[in-house]
């Protein structure tokens, strides 16, 4: 590998403190490589007949995604937010929704082997009424087959989520439950658009996990309007004393046509954090979780016990398939990635029509399943050349070897003979070093690679 081609964007600089200053910043939430676009509505809908009709890849562990894309209220970060959360429109919707599920369990890839993990979002989820959420359960159990301890998620926020869509959750299934609590500070929710007070979200989060029916996970998010290092460190110390059972530290990444960028823009907010900030407060966070307790599942995940396996977000960022359900739904199988339709309309007509309600599909990119096990490695924190080989993978460690030495003179990671593992700063440039992995793997060096003939092996049991 020549890495006299590369500048710092990808080989990061010599600093003193490559936590706040190895890159500019972070561009994007996933590292990733697309392949070729598949244009034509027709060919669209006989390739995804054609992979579902087909037999699965044996080994490779499947999940399923679930989109609900109704909010009540659209926070200012967000760049996802679709409809209002009208009771009219998602009774219409689940209908539509009802129809595709049928169709899809009905293939015989569907049913050919049982599910790992299933992922309900959004959206918002929890704006469901329980008997709405109690038969979207009954339905996923009683169409697809599950495995018997498969993670069967419903993510959403505290606010209206009582106890009777609670118990209606349990009892038809779900098993996991997250909460984009994104911070507890009363004036960073409100900038936010959040509903409640920290107070209210408190008591919420400490109730539902002492009942301890479910692992009950928090998403908090680093970097918003007012939220400096005091505050942030209150967000930890909240969640620690919640008793919740996980928790996901992401970082906030800024996207054009937000209302936060307009309200920033206007002078009505602050800007958001800094890089560097965002990086030290990564580095509190990490760093108290773990002086906690808290075992570390992934460079933004941790978990209190055993319980939380964080199993469908470790599956679906390596080379699982991903069969999408609803409006907005993305997903992949056999490497071929889909997008499908996000307009409600659009989805209403297909689904009505008997047609998939694609609107993108990806074909797969020349080497998507090494490509895969790469971004599994760095989200994970540790690469380690003897696993790739037994995925088929016998070089890889070996010619990526001088870009990781370069890494490791650059403190973003440790390196032994057949291991590199990120050090703190490199978990918080993790998609950074995983897209510089992808880049210095680009076509122009791919002929020193071997041929990409993995099998990823049945994840009964993930735990990073």
């Amino acid at each position: 590998m020549d890495i006299s081609r590369f500048d710092e964007t990808v080989l990061g600089r010599l600093t003193p403190d490559p936590l706040q200053f190895a890159f500019t910043g972070k561009t994007t939430a996933h590292a990733g490589r697309g392949g070729r676009p598949i244009l034509d509505p027709g060919q669209q809908q006989a390739m995804f007949t054609g992979l579902l009709a087909g037999e699965p890849e044996p080994g490779r562990a499947r999940c399923l995604y679930l989109h609900i894309p109704f909010c009540r209220v659209r926070c200012t970060f967000c760049s996802f937010f679709q409809y209002a959360a009208s009771p009219a429109w998602i009774d219409n919707y689940l209908q539509q929704l009802w129809r595709e599920m049928e169709a899809k369990a009905a293939t015989h890839w569907a049913q050919a082997a049982p599910f790992d993990a299933v992922y309900v979002g959004g959206g918002t989820p929890t704006d469901m009424t329980a008997a709405q959420i109690a038969e979207l359960g009954r339905r996923l159990r009683q169409l697809f087959p599950l495995r018997a301890d498969c993670e069967i998620t419903l993510e959403g926020r505290l606010n209206g989520f009582n106890d009777d869509k609670y118990e209606a959750a349990l009892n038809s299934g779900f098993n996991r439950f997250s909460f984009g609590v994104q911070s507890f500070d009363s004036q960073v929710r409100r900038a936010a658009k959040r509903l409640d007070e920290r107070e209210a979200v408190l008591e919420r989060l400490s109730q539902l996990s002492r009942g301890n029916q479910a692992p009950i996970i928090v998403d908090l998010l680093f970097g918003l309007p007012f939220q400096d290092e005091a505050c942030w460190q209150r967000d930890i110390a909240d969640f620690l004393d919640s008793g919740a059972h996980g928790v996901d530290l992401y970082q906030l990444i800024e996207m054009q046509g937000t209302p936060m960028a307009r309200l920033v823009g206007q002078g009505k907010q602050p800007p958001p954090a800094a890089t560097p900030l965002k990086a030290r407060l990564y580095g509190y966070g990490a760093q108290a979780l773990e002086a906690a307790g808290l075992q570390r599942l992934s460079s933004c995940h941790w978990a209190r016990d055993s319980r939380e396996r964080s199993r469908y977000n470790a599956l679906a960022k390596t080379c699982a398939d991903v069969l999408p359900l609803g409006a907005g739904a993305g997903g992949v199988i056999n490497g071929v990635s889909v997008m499908q339709q996000r307009e409600l309309q659009a989805y209403q007509t297909a689904c009505e029509a008997g047609e998939w309600p694609l609107a993108m599909m990806m074909a797969p990119a020349p080497h998507f399943r090494r490509d895969g096990l790469l971004k599994s490695a760095f989200d994970k924190g540790l690469l380690d050349g003897r696993h790739w080989r037994q995925q088929g993978q016998p070089e890889l460690f070996d010619i990526l070897r001088p870009l990781l030495s370069i890494w490791h003179e650059r403190g973003l990671l440790t390196l032994s003979a057949e291991q590199a593992e990120l050090t703190l700063a490199g978990r918080f440039w993790n998609v950074n070093l995983a897209q510089g992995a992808l880049q210095a793997l680009s076509p122009a060096h791919a002929a020193s690679m071997p041929p990409a003939h993995f099998q990823p092996k049945e994840n009964n049991h993930v735990t990073h």
